[in-house]
C-alpha cells in the first residue's frame, strides 16, 4: 500500500452517566457474576435523554483539539462512522461541521455498524493518499442506549455510548497505513440488525420492533472465525508476523470474543487493547476509545505498529495495520 496518510491526533468522549452490572440486577433477572463471566463487562456509559450522537462527536473533537493543540479549520472532509445518527438526514457529520464552523469541507456519515471506524479510516487513507483530500476528521460515535430494549437481557447488558475522533493528514515522510482489508457476508444480516423502514429481516414476533436485534451465538461464531482469518490475511499482505505487531485493537464487542480471536490468531491478550470492561460495546466508537485508554496508560506510543479490526452488523468486517503517528502525551496533557 502506497500510503501518504498518517493519524496525527485523537480525542474521545463518554457520557458521565454509568450503568453498572448492579444497576442491571435491579432492572432484570441477571447478576454481576453472570455478566462478567459471559462478556467481561462491568459498566457502560449512557447518554442523557437530550444528548445525541452529534453531541458526543463534538465533545470528542473538542478533546482532540485541546489535548494535541490541533486546528480543524482547514479540515477538508468529515466522516462520521455511526449506526445511530441524530436524524436519517441531515448527516451527523454536517452537525459537526456546523459546530466548528469549518468553511470548506465535505461531510458524510458512513454506516458499517461496529466495523464503521475501520471502514472510515480505510476510506480516509485512500482519499488522502490519492491527493483528493489533505486533512480528514474521522469520528466513530454511537448512542446505542437509545436503540436498546432494557427488558431484553441479550442486548441490554452489552451496549454503551461514546465517541472517538482522529485526524488523518497528508504525510510524505512515513507511511501511516501498511495494509488493509474489508469484507462482508450479507447472508448473516438477520443475526444483528436495527429495524428500519423494511421488515424483511424481522421474525414474525419482532414486527414493529424499533430496537436492536441480535443472535449472539451466531455473531460469536462468525466473528471469531472471520476476524482470525482476516488477521492472517493482513499479516501476509504486510509481510509481517504477530511479533511485528505492538498492539492489537479489535472492536470491543465482548471480552470472550476477543479472547477467542487472540487464541485463534496467536496474538497475545497481553498486547491487546479493549474498552469493553468499563464502557461496554460502543460499536464504531470502541476502537478509538481503546486506543485512548492505551495512550493514557502509556502503552501506545508514536511509531508503534498497530493492528485494528472492526466487525459487526452486515455482517461486515475490516482490518488495518498502521503506523501510529500520534505524538506521545506529556504528563501535563494527561
Amino acid at each position: 500500500m502506497n500510503s501518504k496518510a498518517l493519524i496525527t491526533a485523537i480525542g474521545t468522549y463518554v457520557p458521565a452517566n454509568r450503568l453498572t452490572n448492579d444497576d442491571l440486577e435491579k432492572m432484570m433477572e441477571t447478576s454481576d457474576e453472570w455478566i462478567v463471566q459471559r462478556t467481561g463487562m462491568r459498566e457502560r456509559r449512557i447518554s442523557h435523554n437530550d444528548e445525541f450522537t452529534s453531541d458526543l462527536c463534538i465533545k470528542a473533537v473538542e478533546n482532540l483539539i485541546k489535548t494535541y493543540e490541533k486546528n480543524v479549520d482547514d479540515v477538508d472532509l468529515i466522516i462520521v462512522a455511526t449506526s445511530t445518527s441524530d436524524y436519517s438526514f441531515p448527516s451527523t457529520a454536517s452537525r459537526v461541521q456546523e459546530a466548528f464552523q469549518i468553511k470548506n469541507t465535505g461531510a458524510f456519515d458512513l454506516n458499517a455498524a461496529c466495523a464503521g471506524f475501520a471502514y472510515a479510516l480505510t476510506v480516509a487513507n485512500g482519499l488522502v493518499s490519492s491527493g483528493v483530500h489533505k486533512k480528514i476528521l474521522v469520528i466513530g460515535a454511537e448512542t446505542m442506549s437509545k436503540v436498546i430494549n432494557y427488558t431484553d437481557r441479550t442486548t441490554s447488558i452489552l451496549f454503551g455510548d461514546g465517541a472517538g475522533a482522529v485526524l488523518v493528514e497528508r504525510n510524505e515522510k512515513a507511511p501511516g497505513f501498511y495494509t488493509s482489508i474489508m469484507g462482508t457476508d450479507g447472508s448473516g444480516a438477520q443475526h444483528l440488525y436495527l429495524p428500519g423502514l423494511s421488515n424483511q429481516l424481522d421474525a414474525e414476533e419482532m414486527k414493529g420492533n424499533k430496537f436492536i436485534v441480535q443472535n449472539g451465538r451466531e455473531v460469536y461464531k462468525w466473528a471469531t472465525r472471520t476476524v482470525s482469518e482476516g488477521i492472517e490475511q493482513l499479516l501476509a499482505q504486510a509481510g509481517m508476523g504477530t511479533n511485528d505487531i505492538d498492539w492489537f485493537v479489535p472492536h470491543s464487542a465482548n471480552l470472550r470474543i476477543i479472547e477467542s480471536i487472540c487464541a485463534r490468531s496467536g496474538i497475545s491478550i497481553k498486547k491487546t487493547l479493549y474498552s469493553v470492561e468499563y464502557m461496554g460495546n460502543t460499536s464504531s466508537a470502541s476502537i478509538p476509545l481503546a486506543l485512548d485508554i492505551g495512550i493514557k496508560e502509556r502503552k501506545v506510543k508514536q511509531g508503534d505498529t498497530i493492528l485494528i479490526y472492526g466487525f459487526g452488523g452486515g455482517l461486515t468486517h475490516a482490518g488495518i495495520i498502521l503506523n501510529w503517528g500520534v505524538p506521545n502525551l506529556s504528563e501535563t496533557h494527561e
